[in-house]
């Protein structure tokens, strides 16, 4: 039990909710992070974060009650809005929108061709519209019209809207949106709107566009507002149940929830700004390993999070987390802002299989936590990632997950013969293998297109691996994107966690104000309205700043989002704090041309064609916790921390003796060359053959992967 009085411990735990586990970390002023895995209770999401706090009272020699008791802070990252939004579970919803508008969520923009394919490329006709979560039948025309300068055309009919509310809630709906046209000039017919459901239906969901996302788009607008109105009472529940059980447990401290745009929102808010709510788990591994990076000085950084079901990787560049306007999910393209993830289904919970032309394939379904992989004994009899890691030697079956949960090898080699060695005339081990192969050389991929997409050389960035699978495959898939040098964070296994209850608390406003220079001009800056343009980004500012309660701690940050004019795509850029001048907006430009040309090729860019600024956004973050972590214990001498040998097979060597680790039983300075296993509580990290290891002094695993150190 720890030596110190319960009245003196004060804890902040946070807590990210996988498909297969849900992650802890607890930090204490002066202590390293404690860390804690729970395998994911689908059927109450609730049940596993409970179960993951019992096992950190545990730890501390307490019971529950007085463990939560003692916690004054909770921050959350959940795949909650994600799953239903991609399942199509959440409320009847219906969207009020703009006479002779009601086919807008239905066209998209003429996206259809490709909507839903996402990396895919092929032929037209694997194209295919997207399930949409609002009926046709739930689409309602409503008389009224604003011009784009926001004056009135025709007024509102109240009547036609009392009618329709009426008609909507006899027939179930428990959701609405309200998307008009260029409603994010003049909301007054939006607002009126709202007053009319306050009294004919208050007890409904409700979401206005010109507040969710005031920016120009109708379909994305739309998009963003009947998402936000789809997902709210479901986030509500979510978020009113684990409120609930976590209050019974004891806890009374503050519940924060993880914001995709780049930080933590009041539990409070969680319902009313849902839509914020998707990506939110990947959202914060991406935050931490922003902050690590200041730390040891890497200004570009490939994050890669591996878990049961999926493989997610972000970017940080020039030490910001790259940031999309415009996001698809669930085959819906949203005007929010969110920290840029892509996902493939690659983790040690997905499923390999041979195809009808008898190639070996991996994921992307998944089997989950529940039965997950067949080694898991629970039902599952298909071989996954983690099935082949345990065939092949790599993790160890009563050692995984600390030995809280033995594996059987049995099952997995039975499942590996049966769906893949003999349908390929391989023996299981070659089977494995090719497993292992085929996931690994996925992930590299995603490495190089997502950096190269960008205007980037993969190799001129660090990885960070994390995840419970991430360090396990991340020397393969490093070094097979050409990448040397790959981070393992001492929080890898729960990183995710770790950033949701480390990151600040977030609020990003933004609006669009159209700022165009003609075709032609020698000096585009001087034909924009700069002191609009600072008197709109001081609007924002005031919205942010009153969002985040007028906390004297906020600090502010700017974006413009710039193009060529009749150019679709924007790329965003920060401007400096103060009054927003001439000579302000000619540098903007000239780091927009910089910008440009470094994406899409030297020449490319076309100052002559006149650039526009479309939208402006201000963000704000207050920061939360201000805890001072202690050292992790450990030796600087390996051998210290030995566990023993076993043989582990390498795509380059087969099968070979392999020193294996205690990975906590290793301190800062220590070095090892590989082959080599560590052995965390929570996940394993393997060292390639060719490759070498140094613990640095915040105790990341920093791994060469040329193996020329």
């Amino acid at each position: 039990m720890d030596s110190n009085p319960e009245s003196a411990l004060r804890f902040f735990v946070g807590t990210d909710v996988g498909g297969t586990f849900t992650d802890l970390v607890v930090l204490r002023d002066g202590h390293p992070p404690r860390l804690f895995k729970s395998p994911t209770t689908p059927h109450d999401r609730s049940e596993g974060v409970v179960n993951a706090l019992k096992l950190a009272a545990e730890s501390y020699g307490m019971g529950l009650a007085d463990f939560c008791s003692t916690i004054i802070y909770f921050a959350h990252g959940t795949t909650a809005a994600t799953n239903a939004l991609i399942e199509r579970k959440g409320a009847p919803t219906a969207l009020l929108t703009t006479r002779g508008f009601s086919d807008t969520m239905l066209i998209q923009r003429s996206m259809t061709s490709w909507v839903g394919m996402g990396a895919a490329t092929g032929h037209y006709s694997l194209r295919r519209n997207p399930d949409q979560i609002v009926p046709r039948s739930r689409i309602v025309e409503i008389t009224e019209r604003v011009d784009s300068t926001g004056g009135e055309i025709v007024a509102l009919d109240e009547a036609e809207v009392r009618g329709t509310l009426r008609r909507l809630r006899a027939e179930g709906v428990r959701a609405l949106a309200v998307s008009f046209l260029w409603s994010f000039v003049n909301g007054e017919h939006e607002e009126r709107v709202g007053q009319i459901i306050a009294e004919e239906w208050p007890e409904v969901y409700l979401t206005l566009s010109h507040e969710v996302a005031p920016v120009i788009g109708e379909y994305e607008r739309s998009a963003t507002t009947v998402v936000n109105s789809y997902l709210g009472p479901v986030i509500r529940d979510y978020v009113a149940n684990l409120e609930g059980r976590l209050r019974s447990t004891g806890f009374t401290g503050d519940f924060s929830i993880m914001d995709s745009g780049g930080g933590v929102m009041r539990a409070e808010d969680a319902a009313r700004r849902s839509a914020s709510m998707l990506t939110s788990g990947p959202a914060g591994g991406v935050l931490a390993s922003t902050a690590l990076a200041a730390r040891l000085g890497h200004p570009n950084v490939i994050t890669s999070d591996m878990g049961g079901t999926s493989f997610d990787v972000g970017l940080i560049i020039n030490g910001e987390p790259l940031v999309e306007r415009v996001s698809e999910v669930g085959d819906l393209h949203l005007a929010l802002p969110r920290i840029k993830v892509t996902a493939i289904g690659a983790g040690g919970g997905s499923l390999a299989a041979v195809d009808e032309s008898g190639v070996l394939v991996v994921g992307p379904e998944s089997a989950g936590s529940v039965p997950g992989p067949a080694c898991y004994g629970r039902g599952g009899d298909r071989p996954t990632v983690t099935d082949a890691d345990v065939v092949l030697g790599i993790i160890d079956p009563a050692r995984f997950l600390g030995g809280r949960m033995p594996l059987d090898r049995s099952l997995a080699e039975k499942a590996i013969r049966v769906h893949i060695a003999e349908p390929l005339g391989l023996t299981v081990e070659e089977a494995a293998s090719g497993i292992r192969k085929v996931a690994d050389n996925q992930m590299a991929d995603l490495l190089r297109k997502v950096t190269v997409e960008q205007g980037h050389d993969p190799r001129d960035f660090v990885v960070y691996a994390y995840g419970g699978a991430g360090p396990t495959h991340a020397y393969a898939y490093t070094e097979a994107a050409g990448i040397a040098t790959l981070v393992v964070p001492p929080t890898s296994t729960v990183h995710s966690a770790y950033g949701t209850v480390t990151s600040d608390r977030y609020r990003a406003v933004q609006t669009t104000e159209v700022h165009r220079t003609p075709p032609g001009a020698q000096d585009p800056a001087a034909h924009l309205d700069a002191a609009r343009i600072t008197a709109t980004f001081d609007a924002l500012a005031e919205r942010c700043r009153a969002d985040l309660d007028d906390d004297p701690r906020v600090r502010l940050s700017r974006v413009a989002y710039l193009k060529f004019r009749r150019q679709s795509h924007e790329l965003p850029l920060p401007v400096p704090d103060g009054p927003v001048t001439t000579d302000v907006l000619r540098e903007l430009i000239q780091e927009f041309r910089a910008a440009y040309e470094r994406i899409y090729g030297a020449g490319t860019a076309l100052l002559g064609a006149g650039v526009e600024i479309h939208t402006l956004r201000v963000e704000g973050r207050v920061k939360i916790t201000d805890v001072r972590e202690g050292r992790y214990p450990g030796s600087t001498d390996p051998d210290a921390a030995l566990i023993g040998e076993r043989k582990v097979h390498f795509p380059e060597t087969g099968r070979i003796a392999t020193r294996v680790y205690r990975g906590e039983g290793l301190g800062a300075g220590a070095t090892l060359r590989g082959p080599a296993i560590l052995e965390f509580a929570g996940t394993t990290v393997v060292l390639g053959p060719s490759q070498s290891l140094l613990i640095d002094h915040h105790s990341n695993l920093v791994i060469d992967c040329k193996g020329e150190a």
